[in-house]
């Protein structure tokens, strides 16, 4: 055989193959998540598998659903949708673009769902994106995976006797964040501008900042109760309390790396001094460890 096909075919089988390979792995990483959900009360439901958590609103006028997790689990999450709902989802509300929280877009939007989120969510689901913090490329989701609806600062629903209030947040997470707080049922969805009983991953690439996770939080803050039930992004449900201990650890953490700054450290001199130790116990245990909290605060405040 001609030495040069030869090699094509061999490179096409590898490629063929490493596809395959990434597949299988994909599919097995998910096969054993279960979908679990919390009854909050008044038809509103928090939804856990794997990644980011759902938000879940249940009643005559159609489910209403705040994100989706990862494309794989699509079924699972309607499978368990339809066990508390008569009805498919009719809204998708995304709190962000990435994919462990915007991932199963496109099936939901082939199947109806009106999917809802901010302009900057659109603008980056509909484009390559690069995740700074992990060297990651990230292309384009497909057509279908686009919100239809989109909000500069805020949109009102009023759905399953909820009075449901979405609004933005500026450069905390992401560019493109938004918390949705459902009035009745006392419920407020924080996305990732809150990660419960953890450091946060705040995307300095889809310009988020510590002072907007921080901003967003003291809006929070401002308008719940004691008794606010609250949905993180990431982390066990939440209560008032869980969010006060958090912002306290955020602000400190901001005054700590900016000490380090301010002092000359070079991002590797800030990591060796290790100035989160006293944090680190309780809050460095989820997937953003100490290292990368140092290296991705040291970034967001020195502009690097």
């Amino acid at each position: 055989m001609n030495t040069p096909i030869l090699k094509t075919i061999l490179v096409g089988t590898g490629v063929l193959a490493l596809a395959v390979m990434s597949a299988q792995a994909q599919e097995d990483r998910f096969s054993k998540v279960k979908i679990e959900a919390t009854d909050l009360g008044g038809g509103v439901y928090m939804m856990t598998g794997s990644g980011g958590n759902l938000g879940l609103s249940t009643g005559a006028d159609g489910a209403f659903l705040i994100d989706d997790q990862f494309a794989p689990l699509s079924e699972k999450i309607k499978a368990k949708i339809a066990t508390l709902s008569e009805t498919s989802v009719r809204f998708l509300v995304n709190t962000h673009w990435h994919g462990d929280h915007a991932g199963g877009n496109a099936n939901f939007g082939k199947d109806g769902a009106i999917i809802v989120a901010h302009n900057n969510v659109r603008k980056r689901l509909s484009t390559d994106q690069f995740m700074k913090a992990f060297n990651r490329e990230v292309k384009a989701a497909p057509a279908a995976a686009w919100p239809v609806i989109t909000f500069a600062d805020e949109i009102s629903f009023y759905q399953n006797s909820q009075s449901i209030h979405i609004f933005h947040v500026s450069n905390a997470h992401t560019d493109g964040d938004a918390m949705i707080y459902f009035e009745n049922a006392d419920v407020l969805h924080m996305g990732d501008v809150f990660f419960n009983k953890m450091y946060p991953y705040i995307d300095i690439g889809s310009n988020g900042s510590i002072n907007g996770v921080i901003a967003a939080q003291e809006r929070a803050l401002a308008m719940i109760t004691d008794d606010t039930k609250i949905i993180p992004g990431h982390g066990p449900l939440a209560s008032k309390a869980d969010l006060e201990s958090t912002l306290a650890m955020l602000k400190a953490v901001r005054t700590t790396v900016l000490k380090t700054i301010t002092e000359g450290k070079s991002a590797d001199e800030a990591v060796a001094a290790d100035p989160l130790f006293e944090f680190n116990e309780q809050w460095g245990k989820g997937f953003i460890n100490p290292e990368r909290m140092v290296r991705g605060v040291y970034a967001d405040l020195s502009g690097g």
